[in-house]
């Protein structure tokens, strides 16, 4: 074996379980059933979710934040995002972002939805009752009142509550207030952005399908829409019928890039559009490290197949990860090389 992985998984250990609580008897017995393999230990244990206890910090964290924000600021929703949403982060002190949403306005894509209404062969695909919705979102009164403005002005009162609050505050990011609850040892990363409601948004009576906005301070604008609460919606439903085994490939590839000695560019938007790829039907009833090959063999094809890089969608499915971005794709051929080596290693042991 060409891996140390004794020394691999006590660096999981640190990362997942940093305070050393301990794991649940169910968790405990199965590792003393596996306990002759060393990678196989180190496969569980890289494909094992955070202990409860410190997601729930993190959360506790966001709700305190969103406590003393709520005494203040009207008309605003406030909303988690990220990967302790999916419970696919992997580090027990994990941060997490909390999206406040300003309630005076929101942007539905006009353009696209004019474009649509005034082309009679798109518009005749949808159901009467899909195009008054979207009919409905452009008749409206626009917004009377300066989104930008308010959006800047809700920062700047973030700020002031967050700094009266925190003695760990930083100001200084364009797109997040960041704050530190020692008490909880957590960060939290406050962001305010705006409701953005696209074509699919619309038809699908918004919900989970809404886009958001970040407000930046620093230029003073709006970014381009995000999706993701869809992806976290997708991520959890793919995971439940799946028992848990797509949260574990995403798991494992995080901590396989987290380990590795190089520079891994790639994000966990990436990994999850990668995992989320797989057919059900490949996965849907294996055992944990019967998940390497399968791992395995979708890196392999998305790093030699070009017509399978290209086709690689986020979760939202609204945008390419590798066809416009070859960098992406390098730095997958490197994880892939990490991914190889561990199965080459578990195929020497139990020959999967």
């Amino acid at each position: 074996m060409n891996k140390n992985y004794r020394q691999l998984t006590e660096s999981i250990r640190r990362r997942v379980n940093p305070e050393n609580f301990a794991f649940k008897k169910s968790f405990s017995d199965e590792l003393a059933t596996i306990s002759y393999s060393e990678v196989l230990i180190f496969i569980r244990l890289a494909m094992k979710g955070v202990e409860p206890e410190y997601t729930q910090k993190s959360k506790d964290a966001g709700e305190r934040v969103k406590g003393h924000l709520a005494k203040e600021l009207a008309n605003v929703t406030y909303k988690y995002q990220g990967s302790v949403m999916t419970n696919t982060h992997i580090k027990g002190f994990s941060d997490i972002d909390l999206l406040a949403m300003n309630e005076n306005f929101y942007q539905p894509d006009k353009t696209k939805i004019k474009a649509l209404l005034e082309n009679s062969v798109r518009k005749a695909q949808f159901y009467e009752s899909t195009i008054k919705k979207l009919e409905s979102e452009v008749s409206g009164s626009p917004y009377q009142g300066n989104a930008l403005n308010d959006l800047r002005t809700m920062r700047l009162d973030s700020e002031r509550i967050m700094s009266a609050n925190y003695s760990i505050c930083d100001v200084t990011k364009p797109k997040a207030i960041k704050i530190k609850n020692l008490s909880l040892n957590r960060e939290v990363d406050i962001v305010i952005a705006n409701w953005f409601d696209d074509i699919t948004s619309i038809i699908n009576d918004k919900g989970d399908y809404r886009g958001v906005q970040i407000y930046d301070k620093e230029l003073d604008t709006r970014g381009d829409a995000d999706y993701p609460f869809l992806s976290i919606k997708r991520v959890n439903e793919r995971s439940a019928d799946t028992n848990g085994r797509l949260k574990k490939m995403i798991r494992f590839l995080k901590n396989i890039k987290a380990n590795s000695a190089q520079d891994v560019q790639l994000s966990s938007f990436d990994i999850n559009a990668v995992c989320y790829d797989i057919k059900i039907s490949e996965y849907q009833y294996l055992s944990f490290y019967e998940l390497v090959p399968v791992i395995y063999n979708q890196l392999r094809e998305i790093c030699n197949n070009s017509s399978k890089s290209d086709s690689i969608i986020s979760v939202d499915g609204r945008e390419y990860i590798f066809k416009y971005n070859e960098s992406k794709l390098e730095n997958l051929k490197i994880l892939l090389s990490e991914v190889e080596s561990i199965f080459l290693d578990l195929k020497s042991k139990i020959g999967v």
